[in-house]
């Protein structure tokens, strides 16, 4: 995929969005769902070292104060040193109730919630010991509510280099977002590129629809 992007003295130039590599997400924000579908050549980073404040274990979804941030709380305080494929969950506090208590609290009035939240909910009740491996379970829930299966690929070692778009430490900005009906769109306005979640309990069915026509020119 060519995508516009800025050179430093303002002009334009094109940039192949080759094979992008993807770090493991917790309720990944629009734009790395729109990757993911746009292109069947991603894989997910499973061998590098976890990095703190980062999608790996956090999402932003909309809440009626506005933009609200969920974490995953982690077992190791050295976690930084550590292979995100062995980071293990902390569940020293109900981390899963207080996170299912705010996407309901948030989107229990949108037209979908109803209509996926059992199959999400056992996310919030059922205890994962790796972060890697809820990220993904629950991706493929996502996934397959999209109609979208068996499109993830895992890499099976660290790749330093290679043949691919490098999005592991991207910040996942999203220009020009077409906008859609947010629950307090009203009172605090349109809030782009949000967790998956949003849009999902949003749009319905038609999300997979705006996901493929999103534009994929990125900011590095």
């Amino acid at each position: 995929m060519l995508k516009d992007l800025k050179k430093s003295d303002g002009t334009d130039c094109l940039v192949v969005l080759n094979n992008p590599l993807l770090p493991t997400a917790y309720l990944a924000p629009i734009s790395y769902y729109a990757i993911l579908l746009q292109d069947p050549n991603c894989r997910i980073e499973l061998h590098e070292h976890f990095i703190k404040q980062s999608i790996r274990n956090r999402c932003d979804i909309y809440g009626a104060n506005g933009k609200l941030r969920l974490s995953i709380p982690k077992q190791r305080k050295g976690s930084s040193k550590t292979i995100i494929e062995n980071l293990k969950i902390s569940y020293r506090n109900n981390w899963q109730k207080q996170h299912w208590n705010a996407i309901e609290s948030a989107y229990n009035s949108s037209p979908f919630f109803e209509y996926y939240k059992d199959e999400l909910k056992p996310f919030f009740e059922e205890k994962e010991e790796y972060l890697v491996n809820f990220n993904s379970k629950l991706q493929n829930a996502i996934l397959s509510m999209l109609q979208q299966e068996n499109i993830i690929k895992n890499t099976t070692e660290y790749l330093h280099k290679g043949d691919f778009f490098d999005l592991r430490n991207y910040t996942w900005k999203l220009k020009n977002q077409e906008k859609y009906d947010q629950v307090f769109m009203e009172k605090q306005g349109f809030i782009p590129n949000l967790s998956i979640l949003d849009l999902l309990f949003n749009l319905g069915p038609e999300s997979i629809d705006y996901l493929h026509n999103i534009d994929l020119s990125i900011e590095l």
